[in-house]
């Protein structure tokens, strides 16, 4: 008779439940991820609770200041600048999300291979150094100016600027983790190459790539803020907190509310992820999780 060992999800859970409390005990992480939500709440619900479509033209109301009709103000079309800057949200989060997502797959993958082999190690490291030895938005700019402005080619210039940063994060755990007792006797048992990597290595590489995916979701934003700032994001038509900005430089002094508030928008957001990422980063790491 063979007895059959289940594992009981409860302690898991309450393990999950008790991080997220000591997570939510930090007022600042509280603030950022209160902050972060509502930003996403508004970007998902833009069309229901935007008062005004954002290309909406009206000429006669032209540079109204902040009022009860317009609570942002209007540009110098007569453009609603609230409707236009939650609008800009829903594609600035966008951006930053599949920047995340595509640095993260091409990253990841770099870095575990030179960490894991050897032979790769070299060539690889290389070609990371060679990638981070050139500033990320000059780098950017020679990308998207290569390939044409797009919001694809915005996103794809992005994710090869920061997956340097995520590799070498990703090679450097797992030149550590590949010399542990656990990852030798796997290897011992004739256990595949490709299930160490992914079942022995990578999961114990979560913690630092989800706080690295943390910053460099605030940097693309950032980067697509000043490639739509320097006119290489998306085309004009479409709303962006960079545009926006831009549209309102010669009108400084004279209608300051066409940069203030989204700006103002790019700094809330950017500051909650830089907030958020702070807090899993002290909550992630044992040696700074001590000290808390």
């Amino acid at each position: 008779m063979v007895d059959v060992v289940t594992t009981n999800p409860a302690p898991v859970l309450g393990e999950k439940y008790r991080f997220l409390r000591r997570l939510l005990k930090r007022k600042t992480v509280a603030i950022g991820l209160v902050v972060l939500a509502i930003f996403v709440l508004l970007a998902a619900l833009a069309p229901w609770v935007a008062p005004f479509s954002p290309s909406k033209l009206s000429i006669v109301n032209r540079l109204k200041p902040p009022g009860e009709l317009y609570w942002f103000g209007t540009d110098e079309f007569g453009r609603d600048i609230f409707s236009r800057t939650i609008h800009a949200g829903r594609l600035s989060l966008l951006v930053g999300f599949a920047v995340v997502m595509l640095s993260a797959a091409i990253g990841v993958t770099l870095g575990l291979l030179a960490g894991f082999f050897q032979k790769l190690d070299t060539p690889i490291a290389r070609l990371i150094d060679a990638m981070m030895a050139f500033p990320d938005i000059l780098l950017a700019i020679a990308l998207v100016a290569a390939l044409g402005p797009s919001l694809v080619t915005v996103i794809l210039a992005l994710a090869i600027v920061y997956a340097p940063r995520l590799a070498r994060v990703v090679r450097a755990s797992t030149l550590v983790i590949r010399e542990l007792p656990y990852v030798e006797a796997a290897k011992a048992l004739g256990i595949s190459t490709f299930h160490i990597m992914t079942r022995h290595v990578l999961r114990n590489l979560v913690s630092p790539i989800l706080v690295q995916g943390t910053f460099l979701f605030a940097s693309a934003m950032l980067a697509e803020a000043g490639l739509s700032f320097l006119g290489l994001g998306v085309s004009p038509e479409i709303p962006t907190w960079g545009t926006m900005i831009s549209g309102g430089r010669q009108y400084i002094g004279q209608a300051d509310w066409m940069t203030y508030f989204p700006g103002l928008a790019i700094i809330l957001c950017v500051l909650s992820l830089q907030m958020v990422g702070d807090g899993l980063r002290d909550m992630l790491d044992p040696r700074l999780r001590k000290d808390l």
